[in-house]
């Protein structure tokens, strides 16, 4: 009987240790030995989300020139410099984008000129293209080179999947276990933590202080309450979550505040902090009187994106892939295509040229 239970124990173990091993966890160092500076990575959940950060399919890149979208087309306020051709394209992809299912009706009424902005989604999506050149001309210090077009945040839906809006006041009664700004009800937004689940708007559409540590070791003047700590840590567990990464993703874990010591990926965060909050600012929150009734929140305010809105997941969206090369018109910027002779003639000569 003895042996028996010897035998039985051996066999959970090792399979206890099999389990625990699959599947292998892969661990990057991003900074000296010792300071805790390494980066987690599950092979299998990054396999998982690939398919979901694959680039779409899209037609072949039109030449500029010709008439201009503008002069032929009737109301047309963005993208009017682009050609007919490259305007025609852009609409076709943004269609594939946004609304593959609606087709062209999802903005343009049926039946109607589709000069007419009857439908909000066409005021939407008017206002939507001038924010994605926004961000590609003048937030580069976060989006760099790579850029982001409309399918960066819509992935093929109308509505993208990760909006917020702001919860209403809380009226809860005041206890021990009392829900103070969304605490004692973990929510997915804060890593499912007991941490005020709303670290958005005090952030990503107000501008409060996120830094909450002093200076020096006695408070000196620091009024940071503990609560406002909490959701700063509130927000960095959505930008952990949002991104698929560990703290050290941008901080040095030997001292989390000091910016010396901490990656370039820091500074990447810092700008796309200020990215979100100036794109809500200055492009979501007016559109209050644009959304009708059941497009709003609770409190009446319009739908607004976080950082998990772009990345979805991924440390960075797409896995870093650039739409923006085919679609330069989305930074307001035209490339002239080689006429295919010309391009068989350059391949042809780089084919016979001496390697250097």
């Amino acid at each position: 009987m003895m042996r028996l239970v010897r035998g039985f124990a051996v066999l959970v173990a090792a399979t206890l240790l099999a389990a625990c091993e699959r599947p292998p966890i892969d661990s990057v160092q991003r900074g000296y030995r010792g300071t805790g500076m390494d980066q987690v990575y599950n092979p299998r959940l990054i396999a998982a989300a690939a398919p979901a950060n694959a680039l779409p399919a899209d037609s072949p890149m039109v030449p500029p020139g010709g008439p201009a979208a503008s002069t032929v087309f009737k109301n047309v306020k963005v993208v009017g410099d682009l050609g007919v051709g490259e305007f025609t394209r852009l609409m076709v992809s943004m269609t594939a984008w946004v609304a593959p299912d609606q087709g062209c009706t999802y903005c343009h009424k049926a039946g109607e000129d589709f000069s007419s902005d009857s439908l909000y989604t066409k005021v939407v999506a008017r206002r939507m293209l001038e924010m994605t050149r926004h961000i590609n001309t003048d937030w580069k210090t976060h989006v760099a080179e790579t850029g982001v077009t409309c399918y960066t945040c819509h992935r093929g839906q109308p509505v993208p999947s990760n909006l917020w809006f702001s919860p209403p006041v809380d009226t809860h009664a005041a206890g021990m276990l009392g829900n103070r700004a969304g605490q004692n009800a973990p929510a997915p937004s804060v890593g499912v933590a007991s941490l005020p689940n709303d670290p958005f708007t005090p952030f990503l559409d107000q501008s409060n202080e996120i830094r909450v540590i002093g200076q020096t070791a006695l408070a000196s003047g620091n009024r940071q309450s503990t609560k406002q700590a909490e959701y700063t840590y509130g927000l960095m567990m959505h930008m952990s979550k949002s991104l698929g990464v560990n703290c050290t993703y941008c901080h040095n874990s030997r001292s989390f505040a000091e910016w010396d010591t901490s990656t370039p990926q820091r500074a990447t965060a810092w700008y796309g902090i200020r990215m979100a909050r100036d794109l809500n600012t200055t492009y979501l929150d007016p559109l209050a009187g644009v959304f009708p009734a059941n497009r709003l929140g609770p409190t009446g305010d319009v739908p607004k994106l976080n950082c998990a809105t772009c990345h979805q997941g991924a440390f960075k969206p797409m896995y870093g892939a650039s739409m923006l090369k085919t679609h330069p018109e989305l930074a307001g910027v035209r490339v002239a295509l080689a006429a295919p002779a010309a391009a068989a003639s350059a391949a042809d000569a780089g084919a016979s040229a001496p390697a250097r």
